[in-house]
Parts: structure tokens; C-alpha cells; sequence
């Protein structure tokens, strides 16, 4: 049956109109991979990442220097999530509805709740994957920042962490729960003062367009990390140098997990957990140690905090596409496209006609990953 959902669009507009008006902060700020959304579900793509390069004297002679060669490296990437909403009705349903002149509401409403769901899954992966895939962090655990007036100390120390690790400065984000923001709208003033700001938006829209170059985006997603129980741990290795990503531990009891906070004595650059202790070691977010420790330092795992992130758009990337067919379709009436402005996402809606009854499946799929660590950094909260 060709054009089951015409009748359906004046609904689903309806219901994307409220749905792209959630507060997704990450979706918007990331960078699209093409090459991902042609992958099948958990199909790898890897994505090439070129390394620093070195310099080197030019000193005359016969023969040009045989130097030049690089060892390329490449990070993995997968579409890893196949997923849908289903909204269903059997013909009773669909009659007293009818009768009572609230079908067409409610199924807006139905499908904007299967939208919204969708949405805030894709948000909540890439806030996660941001959070524990982050270089270092700033801030106090258990303090929301931006809490005095006009200091802009907290936009100012994670920038610093973003140009230390030489994040491209074109298009940075910084995505804030609603403590921050709050804080923002709240203390500091002169973000609303267009004679200070130069913009009117932060006092009539509620949003900045850029400070410190910076891109303001507000998530729901940003919430509480929960810190493992570790304890008592000790670095255990004699040798440990600027650039080590993988740290062994010793001594202590407990658990450190990914997104966790650890110091080392004797310095206090606040490193982020990427992958969690196993075997005597865990891994911190590249560029790894900013500094030589000495071993047996004491290992000090941080508080639990509010993880709220910066970091350049080319640092993170989703892939979305519709779930893929076999060949000749399945057993759906008709499908079309969606396509929300304001995210990008396009969602499929396909309908099922069965006995008595029938469902409409609201469906995506995606992938999402950090490829740049160092260009990631936490404003802690």
C-alpha cells in the first residue's frame, strides 16, 4: 500500500516541532562521518588520525634528507545501535478516540514521546562518551562553577587545558548542565549586558553566541558521575614519563573507573580516566601525563562531580542513518524520512498493518566516538 503515511505528516511535524526543542547540547556540536553511516550495525570504520611530526636541521649535502616517512594511526568506529519506538493501535483504541475527538492529539503526542526517546539516548551516549573520553579536568568536584561574579576563572582554565593540548581554536564547545547555566544566568551579568557582551542574545534568547571561542550548548544529559571506591593506590613504575597514557597502580584496594579523576602526588593536573583498572592498570585520556611521576606516588582518586565538557567539534563524531533493509524491503506498508533541522537526525517511521491492529515503528541508527582525546577537556561541577 503506496502513501500509508500521508495522512500521518500534519502529526509527525507536530510532534517534531516540540522534539527538536529539547535541550540537546552534544547532538548539534559534534561532527557527522559519512563513511560511518555507510557501515552495518557494529561493522568497524576506522578513521585515520595523523600524529605530531618533528623538524629537523637542514644541513647541505649530496642527497636530500631520507627522512619524511610517519606512522599513521587510526581510530575504530562503529554504527552500534539499532533501535525503535514503537506506537501501536487496535481499531477499538482507535474509534473511542475518534468519537471522543482526541485521536490526532494523542498520537502526536505518541510519537513525539518516541522522538524524544531516541534523542535523549543519542545525547546521553555522546555525553558519556565526551565525559570519559576527556584529556584532564578543571574545576571542584562538587562545586558548580561559574559561582562568583564576572570571574570567568572556569571558562578560562578549561580553555587553557584545549590550547595546551593544541585543540583548533575554529570551533570549540562547551556543553553545560543546568547548574552552570544556571549559575550563567544567575551571577554573571555582564554575559547580559550587550554593551559588555556585544550581543543581545544571552539576555533575549537566554544563550551566548560564543565566550572565549567557545560555543554555549545546554544538555540534559549532563549529570553525576559516581566515582569508583578506590583507595590507598600507589603508582607502580619506576619509569613513568610525559605522554604515558597507561598508568600501573599498586597498593591500593578498590575500583577506579572510566571518567574517574585521579592526581598524583606531588602534582595537581586533574587527569580523566578513559579506561577502567584491570590487571594493575588503567588508562588516562591522551596526551597522557603532562609530567614525570615518581613511583610509589600516591594515586588520589577525586570526588564525585557534575561532568560538564568542552572541546573542538572535530574531537567527537556521531554517525545516524536509518536501520538497513535486506534486499526487497521487509514486511512494512510504507516508510518515509524525517528530518529535524535543528539536530540533523533523520528518523524513520515505517508502519506495520496487522490483524485488527496496527504499529508504527519511529526508528534510528547510530554511532558515536572521541578520536581526538587531547582535545576534549571537563569543567567540573
Amino acid at each position: 500500500m503506496a502513501n500509508t503515511l500521508t495522512n500521518l505528516i500534519p502529526d509527525l511535524y507536530e510532534a517534531l516541532d516540540v522534539v527538536s526543542r529539547e535541550l540537546t547540547g552534544f547532538i548539534p556540536a559534534v561532527s557527522r562521518n559519512s563513511s560511518i553511516e555507510r557501515a552495518a550495525l557494529n561493522e568497524t570504520v576506522r578513521i585515520p588520525v595523523t600524529p605530531s611530526a618533528s623538524s629537523a636541521d637542514n644541513t647541505a649535502g649530496v642527497n636530500a634528507p631520507d627522512t619524511g616517512d610517519q606512522t599513521i594511526d587510526n581510530v575504530s568506529v562503529s554504527i552500534t545501535k539499532s533501535k525503535h519506538v514503537a506506537v501501536r493501535w487496535n481499531g477499538e483504541e482507535t474509534k473511542g478516540l475518534q468519537n471522543a475527538g482526541t485521536f490526532s492529539s494523542i498520537q502526536a503526542q505518541r510519537f513525539y514521546q518516541g522522538m524524544r526517546t531516541l534523542v535523549n539516548e543519542i545525547e546521553t551516549d555522546l555525553w558519556t562518551e565526551a565525559y570519559q573520553s576527556s584529556s584532564r579536568a578543571y574545576g571542584t568536584a562538587g562545586t558548580t562553577p561559574f559561582g562568583t561574579a564576572a570571574d570567568m576563572s572556569d571558562f578560562a582554565g578549561v580553555m587553557r587545558i584545549l590550547e595546551e593540548n593544541g585543540a583548533p581554536k575554529t570551533d570549540l564547545q562547551l556543553v553545560l548542565g543546568h547548574a552552570a547555566v544556571a549559575n550563567l544566568r544567575g551571577k554573571q551579568s555582564g554575559l547580559f549586558k550587550v554593551n559588555e557582551a556585544g550581543s543581545a542574545d544571552m539576555l533575549r534568547n537566554g544563550m551566548t553566541d560564543r565566550v572565549m571561542g567557545m560555543a554555549l550548548r545546554h544538555s540534559d544529559a549532563v549529570s553525576l558521575h559516581t566515582k569508583g571506591t578506590g583507595a590507598s593506590y600507589l603508582l607502580n613504575d619506576a619509569s613513568s614519563a610525559v605522554g604515558d597514557t597507561t598508568i600501573a597502580a599498586d597498593g591500593g584496594s578498590g575500583t577506579i573507573l572510566a571518567g574517574d579523576i585521579v592526581t598524583f602526588a606531588g602534582t595537581t593536573d586533574k587527569y580523566v580516566v578513559n579506561t577502567a583498572l584491570s590487571s594493575g592498570s588503567f588508562v588516562i585520556g591522551k596526551p597522557g601525563l603532562v609530567a614525570a611521576e615518581t613511583d610509589n606516588d600516591a594515586i588520589t582518586v577525586g570526588n564525585n562531580y557534575t561532568a560538564n565538557v568542552a572541546f573542538d567539534r572535530s574531537a567527537i563524531v556521531l554517525a545516524t542513518r536509518a536501520p538497513a533493509m535486506p534486499n526487497g524491503g521487509d514486511m512494512a506498508d510504507d516508510a518515509m524520512m524525517l528530518v529535524d533541522d535543528r539536530t540533523g537526525l533523520a528518523f524513520e517511521i515505517a508502519v506495520y498493518r496487522q490483524f485488527l491492529q496496527v504499529v508504527y515503528h519511529v526508528r534510528l541508527a547510530w554511532g558515536f566516538k572521541v578520536i581526538k582525546e587531547a582535545h576534549v577537556a571537563t569543567l567540573l561541577g
